[in-house]
């Protein structure tokens, strides 16, 4: 009886296609009507006018052609980039922009990371901060102004939220503004809270075993030029960070012992991070994960040899 059907061409040709359409609604249309099908991350917000604005201009630009916005759930890129993903962090992205190759570095967990002067003078000239990098440069942005009425179609299309005073500031605005607003956004929808509590290191007690080490000052010095000199100055005279030669730390008149500086190059400085007693404002990234502790205490030793100490 069932061979009977592989006897009628067409009728088989139907009954299959008709199995096939039905399991094709229930595992996959089906879903995508459920609201839990589509997550949404309590901190995530939509777009600002100058957000979008800038995310257009990236997408324009091709820069998720270098760059991803994804981090997977692998130990090594959660160690190098941060929290793996998630997909409720998406729900404002259309399209999506997660890339498929890094000739540069992942994008995922940028947002707030560096001061806005940062990502000004990266744009402007990469090679200045990474001598190696094959990243063009977008000076040109700044002197390109944004258009209005074309970002507010938009946020139309979109859906989403903005007043009249946040387009009336657009007119004020260049391209180079939009998408520095764009890079100050991604991924802030994820807490770092737990990351930055792994990181932690103990200080009590902690001392510098290579203080006044002629051999640590000169690595320090060549690490010191590949990860610190952009924000500090090549002789740490300051420059988007502050000074690391005068008689200040984190704002206060007084220095602080080594291993206050080995902390803050560990963990970074998050704004509102206090120190004894001292408030951060934010801007200094983490490299406990990037530099050996050695290094790191490397690099203290060669800021103390520019302060003389």
């Amino acid at each position: 009886m069932a061979g009977e059907i592989y006897k009628k061409p067409v009728m088989f040709a139907i009954i299959s296609a008709a199995v096939i359409l039905i399991g094709t609604i229930v595992t996959m249309f089906a879903p995508m009507m459920m609201s839990h099908m589509h997550p949404k991350l309590e901190n995530l917000q939509p777009f600002t006018a100058l957000q979008l604005a800038g995310r257009d201009i990236y997408q324009r630009e091709g820069c998720n052609n270098c760059h991803t916005q994804t981090v997977r759930p692998l130990r090594t890129e959660v160690m190098r980039y941060g929290e793996y993903s998630k997909a409720g962090e998406y729900a404002y992205d259309f399209p999506f922009l997660w890339g498929s190759k890094r000739t540069g570095p992942d994008l995922a967990r940028i947002g707030g990371k560096y001061p806005d002067a940062w990502h000004y003078r990266h744009f402007e000239d990469p090679r200045g901060f990474y001598p190696k990098s094959n990243m063009p440069s977008y000076e040109w942005l700044k002197d390109r102004m944004l258009d209005a009425e074309d970002i507010q179609r938009h946020m139309d299309a979109l859906n989403f939220p903005y007043t009249s005073e946040n387009l009336a500031e657009l007119s004020e605005k260049t391209e180079m503004d939009a998408i520095v607003a764009y890079m100050q956004v991604i991924g802030t929808s994820i807490s770092s809270k737990a990351d930055k509590q792994k990181k932690r290191v103990d200080m009590e007690e902690m001392t510098n075993p290579l203080a006044k080490d002629p051999e640590a000052i000169a690595l320090g010095k060549e690490l010191f030029e590949e990860n610190c000199s952009m924000c500090h100055g090549d002789n740490g005279e300051g420059d988007i960070g502050p000074s690391l030669i005068d008689d200040m730390f984190l704002y206060a008149k007084g220095d602080l012992a080594d291993k206050h500086y080995f902390n803050i190059i560990y963990n970074g400085a998050d704004e509102g991070t206090v120190m004894e007693g001292r408030a951060a404002k934010g801007g200094m990234p983490p490299y406990g994960e990037e530099l050996q502790k050695d290094e790191i205490w490397s690099i203290v030793s060669f800021i103390r040899s520019l302060q003389g100490k």
